[in-house]
């Protein structure tokens, strides 16, 4: 039997697996928490609050995610820090914005005793403020492509994160107000040890330049209105679910999402390396390879959620005990299978919206979005008012993934030669040749 050899997990693929991996991991963990310390109704409004907290941080990652990779990506080092020091100026002018707001909104506590609408005017501002440097430094290495020094970086969030809650039931603390400031100042550790640790590119501040920033606000226009409508995509649930159902049915829906993780994990982790990869083959205008990363990608996850999805409908009451004695006998688990199932569909749509970007067809990869989210906002209250709890949600979530795959196949077949089909065949065939490759390496 051939010796095991370590060195061929020393590459990107696995490394961004990894660090999705271990940061799936930590966040189920500190779900469980949560859903086990708290009550349903604070759990829910946890969510809910990081909900908003997600929408304001859309505008700053729509606009600078896919454009600062795309621009400072295999750059000189002085366009690279022109490039870098756009984006902290960008950055840190949305951030005004947001904190802006927030102050504004600060005006109207005296006149409110929504506990969710109180506790969101006092978290979101500095919440958002707490993730900054973070989200640069997370860039910055994806662009890069130090995949190594990314994992241990964002390890230090999440293991903070968990470490700091488990001290708080430990002490007999841990309350919604508590869980709350101490993701606040989690954030901020991670913020502050990318600055420390000049990984965040803070000091190319002054070396930004008026037509840097003015060509990189005119390409990521169109990714902040999709990924802005990406992120409504998933609140809109939240959002509908807390205003029909209410926060404890808000905490039910969220526990049923929790283990998608397992979905989330494969996939985040190659349109991660994917991004990059076929941001290098359209620069050099090698559109048939650039197809067929595309086509490669979507089609291996296509097929490998297929036997996930299996076994989460047969094991799917997991999900039940993992919310602990307070959701025994819920929907969550059922509702958990739905959604596992309808994922397998999740890989063609994301790989279609990311080669629209990397193609230049922003524009149309927002209308995409738009649409969805059209049909999200609609279907979630005609799911929710015929069933009358979350398997609305469900139905909702068919339509507009079917939706969204229809009209990026439609847009991207002007530009790319490829049936949906042929990327099911390759994803299977490619499959078949990794299991061979890694028997024959281990034999």
């Amino acid at each position: 039997m051939g010796k095991f050899n370590l060195a061929k997990f020393n590459n990107k693929h696995f490394l961004v697996l990894a660090g999705n991996g271990m940061l799936s991991v930590t966040g189920l963990a500190t779900s469980y928490l949560l859903f086990n310390y708290l009550t349903p109704a604070n759990a829910g409004i946890y969510y809910v609050l990081l909900s908003f907290v997600s929408l304001c941080e859309a505008a700053r990652y729509g606009l600078l995610s896919t454009t600062t990779i795309k621009f400072y990506a295999g750059t000189t080092p002085e366009r690279g820090a022109t490039v870098l020091g756009s984006v902290w100026v960008i950055a840190l002018g949305l951030t005004a914005i947001i904190l802006l707001a927030n102050a504004g909104a600060l005006l109207f506590l005296p006149y409110t005793h929504n506990i969710e609408v109180i506790l969101s005017i006092k978290w979101i501002g500095i919440t958002y403020l707490s993730t900054l440097p973070a989200d640069i430094v997370f860039w910055r290495l994806q662009s890069d492509e130090k995949y190594g020094k990314l994992v241990w970086y964002r390890m230090v969030n999440s293991a903070s994160t968990i470490l700091a809650f488990f001290v708080l039931i430990l002490l007999h603390k841990m309350t919604l107000h508590n869980a709350l400031l101490y993701n606040f100042l989690t954030n901020c550790l991670c913020s502050v040890v990318g600055v420390v640790f000049n990984m965040s590119g803070l000091k190319y501040l002054l070396k930004t330049t008026r037509q840097c920033i003015s060509e990189m606000l005119n390409y990521g226009k169109y990714t902040l209105m999709t990924t802005s409508c990406s992120v409504l995509l998933g609140s809109a649930d939240v959002l509908i679910i807390n205003s029909v159902l209410g926060p404890a049915a808000v905490a039910v829906y969220n526990l049923s999402i929790r283990l998608m993780a397992i979905n989330d994990l494969p996939l985040r982790s190659l349109v991660t390396t994917g991004m990059s990869e076929m941001a290098i083959l359209q620069n050099q205008n090698n559109m048939p390879q650039f197809t067929y990363i595309f086509k490669k990608y979507a089609g291996m996850l296509t097929i490998a959620f297929i036997p996930i999805a299996v076994v989460a409908v047969l094991f799917g009451n997991v999900v039940n005990m993992f919310g602990g004695v307070q959701y025994h006998g819920s929907i969550a688990a059922n509702a958990f299978r739905l959604f596992m199932v309808i994922a397998i569909l999740y890989p063609i749509d994301n790989f279609n919206g990311l080669a629209l970007d990397l193609i230049g067809k922003t524009k149309i990869n927002f209308y995409k979005v738009l649409i969805m989210l059209g049909i999200k906002i609609i279907a979630d209250f005609a799911g929710l008012a015929m069933f009358h709890n979350i398997y609305g949600i469900a139905f909702s979530l068919l339509l507009v993934t079917l939706a969204g795959i229809g009209y990026g196949y439609y847009q991207l077949r002007k530009d790319l030669t490829y049936t949906i089909p042929g990327i099911i065949s390759l994803g299977y065939h490619e499959i078949r040749l990794l299991i061979r490759k890694n028997l024959k390496a281990s034999a």
